[in-house]
């Protein structure tokens, strides 16, 4: 009986499978390109415009896994902080380390997107973007806004541009002989320029007024930039009867063993 039981269950092919995913994609390649101008310190946003700016860009990165991001930050100047790369966690940690002071003060515009457009224009990719964050007017640099929107119109980058800053006056931490003092001051956002920027080059000009304006930007931003991902699902089987079909035999072996010896039967 164990022999036939063992015989039906290895006749059923009890199987065992093993799930594999594959993930294939064209990815996009986007540099984040951050204002880190003083003004950035403001506290019309949670708790400053800097520090929210930089959350919402964590998260945005976290949500695309098969795209190559860089960061380049602008005040007075420009500068390269991660070229492009898929390292999630070098380029989260080289953003963790953006504050104010950086750079020379200032708004160089200009600066800001040409240096991101220049880490863009050798990137095999069909899709290039800049996101390009400031909460001023330009006011610096060596390159005009409108010359760094014509290469970038040239090299085929679409750039996104977010204006940061609530209507009227924000609060602005002012260093002085007796200590930081807060200061109200005008928030000054050209938004004809960064409207003029986005629309010449593809892509939209957004205005954020506080944290949660900033992260539905972000999360705009990455629904209209969708990488093509495709998913492949393999699944492997393996085959479990053999330990049955073996103890079938074996049980059958033991009948005939016994048969002939300790229940073996005299006429």
């Amino acid at each position: 009986m164990l022999a036939l039981c063992c015989l039906i269950i290895a006749l059923a092919r009890p199987q065992s499978h093993d799930d594999e995913q594959l993930v294939n994609g064209e990815g996009i390649d986007i540099m984040l390109c951050l204002d880190i101008s003083g003004s950035m310190l403001s506290e019309d946003f949670t708790p400053n415009r800097m520090e929210a700016a930089k959350n919402v860009a964590q998260e945005f990165i976290d949500n695309r896994p098969t795209d190559r991001i860089g960061l380049v930050i602008f005040s007075g100047e420009s500068f390269t902080m991660c070229p492009l790369t898929t390292d999630r966690s070098v380029l989260k940690s080289q953003l963790a380390q953006v504050h104010s002071g950086l750079l020379e003060d200032g708004t160089a515009i200009g600066n800001g997107l040409a240096t991101a457009v220049d880490r863009l224009k050798n990137s095999p990719s069909k899709s290039k973007v800049v996101i390009l964050l400031t909460d001023g007017e330009n006011n610096g640099g060596l390159i005009d806004p409108n010359t760094a929107k014509e290469i970038a119109k040239e090299v085929g980058v679409k750039v996104y541009t977010i204006g940061m800053g609530t209507e009227g006056y924000a609060p602005v931490p002012i260093q002085t002989p007796a200590g930081v003092v807060m200061q109200r001051e005008k928030v000054n956002i050209d938004e004809k320029l960064l409207t003029q920027i986005a629309n010449e080059t593809g892509g939209h000009y957004y205005r954020a007024k506080d944290n949660e304006s900033l992260k539905n930007i972000y999360a705009e931003i990455d629904k209209l930039e969708k990488s093509k991902i495709e998913v492949t699902t393999i699944r492997r089987y393996t085959e479990q009867f053999y330990p049955f079909a073996l103890a079938a035999a074996l049980f059958v072996m033991l009948e005939l063993l016994l048969k002939w010896s300790l229940l073996r039967k005299f006429p």
